[in-house]
């Protein structure tokens, strides 16, 4: 059962097992990782692969996470997030949002 993405890339999240934040960069509408991948990080939690998963930049991190929907919610702090890769996706940051960075044609 596909289901709607709640998050949005640019938006910042906090996970709610890890206790982190960061910015989305990437949606996949279902699971896109390994089968390897998951069977050492989803399965055990049993995480669905029918529902979004993020790419998500974590705070004061410099780490990238692959996240299933259902362990996101929304951050209500309106603090950047610190990241060094940041401006390879992000132009700028306004009002608790990122904004896509223009990629020539």
């Amino acid at each position: 059962m596909n289901k709607q993405a709640s998050f949005a890339i640019g938006q910042v999240i906090h996970h709610r097992l890890f206790d982190y934040r960061g910015v989305i960069f990437d949606v996949d509408a279902d699971f896109q990782g390994t089968e390897e991948w998951y069977q050492k990080h989803a399965q055990n939690a049993s995480l669905p692969k029918d529902e979004p998963w993020y790419h998500v930049l974590i705070d004061d991190d410099g780490r990238i996470a692959y996240v299933a929907q259902r362990n996101l919610e929304v951050d209500h702090s309106n603090l950047p997030v610190e990241h060094p890769l940041l401006d390879n996706f992000f132009s700028s940051y306004q009002d608790g949002q990122y904004h896509l960075r223009m990629r020539p044609n």
